[in-house]
């Protein structure tokens, strides 16, 4: 502890160097006289209002430096001070109920953190071989979910989907109709509004109770934004190694990817596959691999990945894809139709269903899957009248139970429906008519 305690008070003992701006473009600043290190904080302008900057990118002799605030005032020749710390939070059971900025501050007018432990916001995810198995499901609420897409405990599932489909939506069901211990919430790159709207109607005080939320919204700095999800994923972290079960929550993970996209081009990486810089592709594993199972406890991911023009094999969709563990689908006509959640479950997948579901449970799912997708078979034959009755057993019986199984698939956003439940319905939905 004497040498620990030495380490955290050497930094301060240590004499300053004080280095001066000597650029700015774009987002950028070139600082130059100061030694730093890739990650380390830097404070800019007078002691007495500095702006917070991160050491992104080495030249020589030269630093270059991405703002966590406005950049107003700062000019060439101001003064430049390394903290020689990456960027820390406070971490604790305090936190339980409390909205954070994308730095880790509390934004909801509530007491200061104070006397709470304070760690790097990076850390270095579990080893492969330490890991537990994913042999428990966990009750997400949503009946199309916890049947046709079911999580574990430990899982990481991406939600894909287009603008306004409702991926938020579905999020705000699944943080009422969770079983989780605690959940922690990111939501980065949200509109100002949607914030208040989000914490007050979605989520509401009994939710927010057992919640912990990190909101940096589209107007903060790029560095903020991406450093909001690390921030939100370092609690999650912290709650597991309590032993505790943790559903972590991220809205969104593109908006993460186009903030390192700036953070990159900034810093003068070369634009790689549609603009993005390599370091995008390197990022998202890095992230992405905290989550999952543990020696103690756990964090349950769910990401939402936003698909741009619903291109579903666009670079942020096809990367997330290869590293989660199960991806849900959500289809524009289906929200256009009102069927809500939008869940397309044909495209849908969870890929540790056979770990978390009985045999019995496994084929109820098959067959409903299998009945959907000989109805999108006859479709466009059923459309124009050209389908003859009996030509496809399975096509038969789709559409003699398409009402049930639409009626299965929606769900209010209010509602919320036991795992158990969902199971006996889909059991009951299928045993319709006596048929097996």
């Amino acid at each position: 502890m004497l040498s620990d305690r030495i380490s955290e008070l050497l930094p301060v003992a240590r004499p300053r160097r004080t280095g001066a701006v000597v650029g700015v473009v774009g987002l950028a600043v070139t600082v130059a006289g100061i030694a730093a290190r890739i990650g380390d904080m830097v404070r800019i302008g007078p002691a007495a209002e500095p702006l917070l900057a991160e050491v992104v990118a080495l030249d020589g002799e030269r630093v270059v430096c991405l703002p966590l605030g406005p950049l107003g005032g700062v000019g060439v020749g101001s003064p430049v001070v390394n903290t020689d710390s990456p960027l820390r939070i406070a971490v604790g059971e305090q936190l339980r109920g409390r909205v954070l900025d994308g730095l880790g501050r509390p934004m909801d007018g509530g007491p200061a953190l104070a006397g709470l432990e304070r760690v790097s916001v990076d850390m270095a995810p579990p080893s492969a071989m330490e890991r537990s198995l994913i042999d428990a499901p966990l009750q997400l609420g949503v009946r199309a979910l916890d049947t046709m897409v079911p999580c574990g405990h430990g899982q990481r599932i991406g939600i894909f989907a287009g603008s306004g489909v409702g991926k938020s939506s579905l999020l705000s069901m699944i943080t009422r109709g969770t079983q989780a211990e605690i959940t922690v919430i990111a939501l980065i790159g949200e509109r100002g509004r949607e914030v208040r709207e989000f914490l007050e109607n979605d989520l509401g005080p009994e939710g927010l109770a057992r919640s912990v939320v990190v909101v940096a919204t589209s107007d903060q700095p790029p560095l903020v934004r991406l450093r909001a999800g690390f921030v939100a994923t370092r609690i999650a972290e912290f709650y597991r190694d309590q032993g505790k079960n943790v559903l972590l929550m991220m809205d969104s993970l593109t908006r993460i990817a186009m903030a390192q996209r700036e953070v990159g081009l900034s810093a003068g990486e070369p634009p790689a596959t549609r603009g993005f810089p390599p370091s995008v592709f390197a990022l998202l594993p890095t992230l992405l691999e905290r989550a999952g199972p543990a020696p103690v406890g756990g964090i349950t991911g769910l990401y939402t990945v936003l698909v741009e023009g619903d291109d579903h094999n666009e670079p942020i969709a096809d990367a997330a894809r290869s590293i989660l563990d199960g991806h849900v689908v959500l289809d524009r006509k289906l929200a256009t139709a009102g069927h809500f959640p939008s869940i397309e479950v044909l495209e849908s997948v969870s890929r540790v269903t056979g770990a978390i579901t009985t045999p019995a449970q496994r084929a109820d799912a098959s067959t409903l899957r299998r009945l959907l997708a000989a109805q999108r078979d006859v479709r466009e034959l059923v459309e124009i009248g050209a389908y003859v009755p009996g030509t496809n057993p399975d096509a038969d019986r789709a559409l003699e139970l398409k009402p049930l199984i639409n009626d299965f698939l929606r769900q209010r956003i209010d509602d919320q429906v036991s795992a158990d439940q969902a199971w006996r319905q889909l059991a009951e939905l299928l045993h319709a008519g006596g048929q097996e």
